[in-house]
């Protein structure tokens, strides 16, 4: 299957939270008592049952109010951190280049939830699962949108070819940087490329988001070197082991001959005295 990518264009986004609603309803996710963060957010971070949710900032500048919205979800990352932590292979990614997570084989280890650049994962401590946005994939897979893209009324999110909609989106942004320069787009190169892709209207870590993300230098550091280096040193003791005890097999068998010959010739001296 082509890849697959949803684009994010927070110039035309109006704030209303359709996709969050969207996506509760689709995922039969329950409802969350929730609190003020700013004027216009509700939620704080995502949880178990919140895979998607509106980030409102508020930003003074040139003597004027202006509100910097986002679509907070998971960015279903070419190159997933959470993937690369994951101790149980309970993390995959699409053809069609979703991230998603086999809750048969998670055993709530939070690897994913610790590594993942963004903080998208979350872990329910009564089931021992991880939890995030699927993208949907059950809709994409059968040639629907995904139910955020569907309900979303000011065209803010748009589903479709990855090629295309990056030259669309590049397209996009020479407009709005007419107004906006500070204007730029996100998710083409960060961790590989994402699925999830946006046009910004400022930079990212004005919207909260890491300005360069990448896999931590520890988990790299673990699955790339220390643990292969592990295996080969476990392997080489195991090596080392087996070697050990042949060596002393043959010793006592070489030893038990010795033993044999210097009985045999006592025995022969014996008799002839």
């Amino acid at each position: 299957m082509t890849r697959k990518m949803v684009f994010v264009d927070t110039s035309k986004c109006t704030g209303c939270k359709a996709c969050s609603v969207a996506c509760k309803e689709w995922n039969e996710l329950p409802a969350e008592k929730t609190q003020l963060v700013t004027s216009y957010q509700t939620q704080k971070d995502f949880t178990t049952k919140t895979w998607t949710y509106m980030t409102f900032i508020e930003k003074y500048e040139n003597q004027k109010m202006n509100f910097l919205m986002r679509k907070a979800q998971c960015f279903h990352c070419a190159e997933p951190a959470c993937l690369k932590a994951c101790s149980s292979q309970a993390i995959s990614k699409t053809d069609s280049g979703y991230v998603v997570i086999d809750h048969d084989k998670c055993i709530g280890c939070g690897y994913c939830v610790e590594n993942c650049p963004f903080g998208v994962p979350k872990l329910d401590p009564v089931k021992k699962k991880s939890y995030k946005c699927t993208g949907c994939i059950d809709r994409v897979e059968n040639n629907l949108k995904p139910a955020c893209v569907q309900t979303c009324q000011p065209g803010a999110l748009e589903f479709g070819e990855r090629d295309a909609l990056l030259a669309q989106a590049k397209k996009r942004l020479s407009e709005v940087q007419k107004t906006h320069p500070k204007a730029q787009l996100y998710g083409e190169k960060e961790m590989g490329g994402t699925t999830y892709f946006y046009l910004l209207l400022d930079s990212p870590d004005v919207y909260g988001l890491p300005v360069s993300p990448t896999i931590p230098l520890s988990l790299t550091l673990w699955k790339d070197v220390i643990r292969p280096v592990g295996g080969i040193a476990v392997g080489g003791a195991a090596a080392a082991v087996v070697v050990g005890v042949f060596a002393n097999l043959l010793r006592g068998n070489y030893r038990s001959s010795e033993d044999d010959s210097t009985n045999q010739a006592n025995s022969k001296k014996g008799g002839k005295s």
